[in-house]
């Protein structure tokens, strides 16, 4: 536990528009992983458009790890059909964390992540002091697909007795 420096509570919210991998839809679930964690909400039958709302927490030792979101398509008889994936640079978020703030009302947006080459984001993120906690939502754009979104928000979750990111 000594390398730990932390959570990050990732909240797969839905997915939209998310590609057809069966006759005329699809069956997706997303794997979150960073560095050798992995680990996947519930598949959703039938459905380009679910929603999840799974909460998938992740053990941070490295902040220098993206965080990478795979979908897939269950698939019964065959190996699971890949339906895009995204990766999320957490850097900034955790720029704004170590910024030490406190006692900030509630709804103050602390920071913007705007969309780029360099990320996945498909509309402007913000970093949000929300009820004593620094929250990011955010839109991501599947790569290697022909289309679809995943919505998703995160959360740092400070754990007694470690490192922490300050």
């Amino acid at each position: 536990m000594d390398d730990l420096l932390g959570l990050l509570k990732v909240r797969v919210r839905r997915g939209i528009n998310l590609a057809i991998r069966d006759a005329v839809s699809s069956d997706p679930y997303v794997v979150l992983s960073m560095g050798r964690q992995k680990f996947k909400t519930h598949v959703i039958n039938d459905n380009c458009n679910p929603e999840w709302n799974d909460e998938l927490t992740l053990s941070v030792k490295d902040l220098s790890l993206p965080v990478k979101l795979t979908v897939y398509d269950k698939d019964v008889f065959s190996i699971d059909d890949k339906m895009g994936e995204a990766v999320v640079d957490i850097s900034d978020y955790i720029q704004c964390i170590r910024m030490g703030l406190q006692n900030l009302p509630d709804g103050t947006v602390v920071h913007k992540v705007h969309p780029d080459r360099n990320n996945c984001l498909s509309e402007e993120s913000t970093i949000v002091w929300n009820k004593g906690k620094m929250t990011q939502d955010m839109f991501l754009r599947l790569k290697n697909v022909e289309s679809g979104e995943l919505e998703i928000g995160i959360e740092w979750v400070e754990v007694p007795g470690t490192k922490g990111v300050m």
